[in-house]
């Protein structure tokens, strides 16, 4: 297991930018493919972006395709978003996850941090 804390959220207006960050204890995250996911109040968990383990693919929601970029640093231990042109939408608990694969589904993934707020204001 791997422990996750991410950082790095906070209130922004619209068309704004905000960058989060995951640090990752205890096993390395360099076998493990790395996720973000988000959930709205009141809705369900989503998927937002993933990585693989070493060669840094990346696929991305729909909805996040040229706003949001993921990426990682294996020798830092640590995975990034970094979120553009947000919009009053993208606000949510946004939740880093580790998992064998650049899955979009949550349950594929086996690690979680305890979540971050992210809020655009219109």
């Amino acid at each position: 297991q791997v422990q996750l804390v991410e950082s790095g959220g906070g209130l922004v207006q619209a068309g704004g930018s905000l960058r989060l960050s995951c640090a990752a204890s205890g096993r390395t995250t360099s076998p493990y493919a790395m996720g973000w996911f988000r959930q709205a109040p009141g809705k369900e968990r989503e998927f937002v972006a993933a990585i693989s383990r070493i060669d840094h693919y990346t696929r991305y929601a729909d909805a996040m395709k040229g706003r949001f970029t993921i990426s990682r640093d294996n020798a830092k231990n640590m995975v990034y978003l970094q979120m553009d042109s947000l919009k009053p939408e993208d606000t949510a608990l946004y939740y880093c996850a580790a998992g064998p694969t650049m899955a979009s589904r949550s349950y594929e993934y086996n690690s979680w941090g305890q979540g971050i707020q992210v809020t655009v204001s219109s």
